[in-house]
């Protein structure tokens, strides 16, 4: 059966949600119009006049004004409104728990709710805020059942009411692999699950963001949760603070707003405008060490929308922390951003061919590539400490160790 809020309609409006609105005296803010154009395939934006006088540029290819803002692609929103809609899974539970009468960006961008990423929110009348469902988070005791919940999407099996409370959530986010929310000491975390593999993607990836970390990178939080079969990776949510929500924009759209490749020394440029002048040289830094890092650990699945900054109250924009990090065990040797004048080639000496671009000099760079090298040369010992499997090591091993990877650590941390 068709969700009652299934019902078509071409136009719904836009709100801001951040910095405590929805609290007393905090109030949703009307942003603009959101509505469907060139056969209902692309969403287009038109600011309300109250935002275009007191509000902010949701993207640099969104100043505030008079107008309409489209896509250039199909499928598509504009700018930063693109990043608040879900991905693959999301698209995925939408479909299997909403079912939409018409799958438009626009009506996807409606059933993510009220609990995506950013403090961005859609509603389907045009002047009050009128979201869809919203259900209360489970805890951490639903997370066998919410296991099951997700094996159930998976497998296209009907989901009773409970199961939808369990999985609703994980339509609110990017990526591919399956999700929820829950909440746990307050707060609020986003769980991933295996997407069917006989590989703990998801132990790894606790332990990559924990070596990262180790590594001198900033890191979102991570929990590794175990399972019936196992683990589930808990991270927190990075755009929420004390209920406060934070403004998300992707790299991508960074990236496309100042019609740049998508690369890291571009996107450390980026940073000259839309951060702090004080914090530039420290966010091109850590920009430079992830790089490093996603390289040596055969990260290659780094694309654009792996990387996010996020809105202060002052109106500029800080990395947010390293996300998404983990070994794609494919030894592919290319990563999806451009790293330096060798384009995407996954070498260290690409890395530091373009290491100006992010305000360091060679030695410097140098110096950063090899305390993360030293940090990465420890990884299995660490991975063990973190509890994963030998047969899961013997997997990574043969690209973390083989002979492209091992040779590049080697040559900036010689084995004694």
């Amino acid at each position: 059966m068709v969700s009652e809020d299934a019902r078509i309609q071409s136009e719904m409006s836009l709100w801001w949600l951040g910095h405590g609105a929805g609290k007393p005296g905090h109030e949703p803010r009307l942003i603009g119009r959101l509505f469907l154009t060139q056969g209902n395939e692309k969403v287009g934006l038109e600011y309300a006049d109250d935002w275009s006088a007191a509000g902010f540029a949701l993207s640099d290819d969104l100043p505030l004004g008079k107008g309409v803002y489209l896509p250039v692609e199909r499928d598509m929103a504009p700018g930063a409104v693109n990043d608040a809609r879900p991905d693959q899974w999301g698209e995925r539970v939408i479909r299997a728990i909403d079912r939409p009468a018409r799958q438009s960006v626009l009506d996807y961008l409606y059933f993510a709710g009220e609990d995506r990423c950013g403090g961005l929110g859609v509603s389907k009348e045009l002047h009050r805020y009128v979201p869809n469902e919203s259900m209360s988070l489970p805890g951490l005791e639903s997370l066998a059942d919410m296991d099951r919940a997700v094996a159930s999407v998976r497998a296209g099996e009907p989901l009773d009411a409970g199961m939808v409370r369990l999985v609703r959530a994980g339509s609110l986010f990017g990526g591919a692999r399956p999700k929820s929310l829950v909440e746990m000491s307050g707060s609020q975390w986003l769980l991933k699950f295996s997407a069917g593999e006989d590989f703990d993607m998801e132990l790894v990836e606790h332990a990559t963001m924990r070596l990262a970390c180790h590594c001198g990178i900033q890191v979102a939080s991570t929990q590794a949760l175990p399972l019936r079969s196992g683990h589930a990776v808990a991270v927190k949510r990075f755009d929420r603070n004390e209920g406060s929500r934070s403004h998300v924009i992707s790299a991508k759209t960074v990236l496309h707003a100042a019609g740049l490749t998508m690369g890291y020394p571009e996107l450390a440029q980026c940073l000259h405008r839309i951060a702090r002048p004080a914090t530039v040289k420290a966010h091109q830094e850590e920009l430079f060490r992830r790089m490093v890092f996603n390289i040596l650990m055969d990260n290659t699945d780094d694309h654009e929308k792996n990387h996010a900054l996020l809105r202060a109250a002052d109106g500029y924009y800080d990395l947010s922390p390293a996300y998404d990090v983990v070994p794609a065990v494919q030894g592919l040797g290319e990563q999806q951003l451009r790293i330096g004048a060798q384009g995407t080639d996954s070498t260290i000496e690409n890395a530091l061919s373009e290491a100006e671009a992010f305000g360091l000099t060679k030695k410097a760079a140098v110096g950063v590539a090899k305390q993360v090298a030293a940090g990465v040369s420890n990884w299995k010992a660490f991975f063990q400490s973190h509890g994963v499997a030998q047969k899961d090591l013997a997997i990574i091993a043969q690209y973390i160790d083989g002979r492209h990877l091992e040779a590049q650590r080697a040559a900036l941390v010689p084995r004694t």
